[in-house]
């Protein structure tokens, strides 16, 4: 079974007893090891129901369980592979109870969540509450609670955004909701406070691996030691060349603690990679090389020398733009191998994909962008699909709350609490309990009223979509339907300015469209995506509304141009990338008020960014920068990435500059052409 592996991941796989760090260098398959460390357990007697497999993200989970059941058959079905908040949630469904969470408690994403801060912040602007909410999410995945965070607050915002967490954190628990950074503190707080629960982790779980070590945060590390308790059996695999998440919570110091906390450890370095060719891994090595260490290594390939890196000099990002599609045009006519999926263009923010987007489409390239907004996302679109879901499922306890808050209908958080309560004592669901003959006299009868009136309106929405079959009849129902609870109206008070509430507002009609569509036998989504095949009325479209995922997901296998962030890049691989944008102040990215030379740990991670970035290529590697770029509505000088250099390129190779070469060209064809000029007139004479 490990015969494929070499020596290093053979020893990886081997090492069952105690803890392990495995360092797994960019494209040193980290993947395989992990797969073939589930099956080697399996195979020794391990049940694959005391083995976790712990990831960050779905994608690398259900790649892993793919992995897992190549090679271990059925019974990996048992194996526990799941993200971090997967498994708290877990937990907090099983054992919950004892921190006072009913089973079917809900969890808030990132825009309810906002609402409720906003709501507990006396109404404050959006601006001010991303700002407390990002500042929540950093304190919780600290480890700190209301109290202990306003006594560590460095700042007057600090201190303000404590106070609300207080709030906060008290209206999700008449709630009854959890939003993401609970999904990890508050198994956290269980596991530490309930000595039987954390007992019967210990023992359910045999072995734990975790990938991507390095993006762990403090709690997530807690975590993990009182999931292994003093047995300790555990793989840690990840690359500390690769922590590129320090902005939201990541932290290195769990990397430096492990051989504290487990004297044990054992560390394995994997350095071969099966990706890249030398020339990409040495401008990698070179540039991550400026970076303090916490264990050396340096990546090497058996995969030839490769074409030497470019750097590609522009005058301005249009001129980028231009030269990047050309170089893609150019690679993809000299081999037929080449597809438009081969190509990626990286870059270090979101709003540098426009120039791009613009210039693929006027070469009639298709492309898709990595990394940005699902449509499927956006706030509006999640409101209406809460309505859906509602009208589905009247169980639905988050898609209640959002649907009866969004647009606000005078029903407060104080009701919503009273009336979670209520349905708790009752055994019922929150929509459950508005129907409930004792409702009135708990919550009195002017707010039963207006609970009541929405009650109503849901099972007239219920009749009504029953019998809207076809496209005409869904999309009258829908227009009514907007028009009934004023949607429109309320984008226009909730935006923050009427453009804004426009292109919201077209968002929906958009949204609209398909769902007509889709009862009328069409299957065009207002992205352009492919579902699966129509249904006939509006609750069965409204069904199918939770299973449609984002148009990239979707298109995995499409022949088309990646545009993404770096971030987003992070775990991919092309064949060919070029590295847009790689100016001073956009990658190392610094705001106008920004002392660079003065934050040491931003550079690093801003370098290992860029390591992220390069090794992502396969077998070319260019990186573009512009000598003017746009700030504002002004142009600016730029200057050339400082990593650009610190890559340590063949300067006479790498750096050829088009227009000379353009000249060089012209010149030839016009010496070719007097000469032919010449060869005529003899001829003839």
């Amino acid at each position: 079974m490990s015969d494929s592996l070499n020596a290093a991941q053979r020893a990886a796989v081997d090492c069952l007893r105690g803890p392990c760090l495995v360092l797994a260098g960019a494209g040193s398959g980290k993947t395989r090891v992990i797969a073939h460390k589930i099956a080697s357990l399996a195979g020794r007697g391990v049940a694959p129901q005391g083995i976790a497999a712990i990831t960050f993200t779905n994608k690398a989970a259900a790649e892993m369980r793919l992995r897992a059941r190549q090679l271990v058959g059925r019974r990996s079905g048992a194996v526990l592979v799941c993200t971090f908040h997967a498994l708290g949630v877990r937990l907090l469904r099983q054992d919950g109870a004892l921190l006072g969470l009913k089973p079917a408690f809900s969890i808030l994403d990132s825009d309810d969540a906002l609402a409720l801060i906003r709501d507990c912040g006396a109404a404050v602007d959006r601006a001010t509450a991303r700002r407390w909410q990002w500042a929540i999410s950093r304190f919780k995945s600290a480890g700190l609670d209301a109290a202990r965070a306003l006594a560590a607050a460095g700042s007057e915002d600090e201190a303000q955004a404590a106070r609300v967490m207080q709030r906060y954190q008290e209206r999700l628990g008449a709630y009854q909701a959890v939003d993401f950074d609970d999904l990890i503190a508050l198994p956290l707080r269980l596991l530490r406070e309930h000595e039987p629960v954390r007992a019967h982790w210990q023992q359910a779980l045999a072995y734990v691996l975790v990938d991507e070590y390095q993006d762990t945060n403090a709690s997530q590390y807690e975590l993990l030691k009182l999931l292994v308790g003093d047995r300790a059996d555990f793989t840690a695999v990840g690359d500390d060349d690769q922590s590129i998440y320090g902005w939201r919570g990541a932290t290195l110091d769990n990397l430096r603690r492990l051989p504290q906390d487990f004297p044990q450890l054992r560390v394995i370095k994997l350095e071969q990679n099966y990706r890249s060719t030398d020339a990409i891994l040495a401008a990698a090595n070179h540039v991550i090389a400026h970076n303090p260490k916490l264990y050396a290594k340096k990546l090497y390939s058996q995969l030839g020398a490769g074409e030497p890196v470019r750097v590609l000099a522009c005058d301005h990002e249009q001129h980028e733009a231009e030269r990047v599609v050309a170089r893609m045009q150019s690679l993809r006519e000299t081999s037929q191998h080449n597809r438009w999926r081969d190509f990626a263009v990286l870059y270090r923010a979101n709003h540098q994909a426009r120039i791009f987007e613009q210039a693929l489409r006027q070469a009639q390239i298709p492309y898709r962008v990595s990394g940005g907004q699902s449509f499927f996302d956006r706030a509006e679109i999640r409101d209406l699909c809460a309505w859906l879901r509602l009208l589905v499922n009247e169980d639905d306890d988050p898609a209640f709350v959002r649907a009866i808050t969004t647009p606000k209908r005078g029903v407060g958080h104080q009701t919503l609490a009273r009336l979670g309560d209520f349905a708790s004592r009752a055994r019922v669901s929150l929509f459950g309990a508005l129907f409930e003959h004792s409702m009135p006299a708990a919550l009195g009868a002017r707010n039963a009223e207006r609970l009541l009136d929405f009650g109503r309106l849901i099972n007239d929405l219920h009749y009504r979509a029953e019998g809207a079959r076809g496209e005409e009849a869904v999309a009258a129902l829908l227009t009514d339907w907007l028009k009934e609870i004023a949607y429109e109206s309320h984008l226009h008070d909730s935006s923050d300015n009427a453009r804004q509430a426009a292109t919201r507002w077209g968002h929906v009609l958009d949204f609209c469209n398909w769902m007509a569509a889709r009862a009328g036998g069409q299957v065009a989504t207002a992205t352009q995506a492919v579902v699966d095949s129509p249904a006939s009325n509006l609750l069965a479209v409204a069904q199918t509304v939770s299973l449609i995922s984002t148009l990239q997901e979707r298109e995995t296998d499409a022949d088309l141009v990646t545009l993404s962030t770096l971030h987003a890049a992070k775990g991919l691989e092309w064949p060919h990338v070029v590295l847009a944008g790689a100016c001073d102040g956009i990658l190392p990215f610094a705001r106008d008020d920004d002392a660079l030379a003065d934050n040491p740990e931003r550079i690093a991670e801003e370098r290992r960014l860029m390591y992220v970035g390069i090794t992502r290529a396969q077998r070319t590697l260019a990186v573009s920068w512009t000598r003017k770029r746009k700030k504002g509505r002004d142009m600016v000088l730029a200057e050339p990435s400082r990593f650009i250099e610190e890559m340590a390129l063949d300067q006479a190779t790498v750096r050829e500059d088009p227009r000379q070469k353009l000249a060089a060209l012209r010149a030839e064809f016009a010496r070719r052409a007097a000469a032919g000029a010449a060869d005529a007139a003899e001829r003839a004479a």
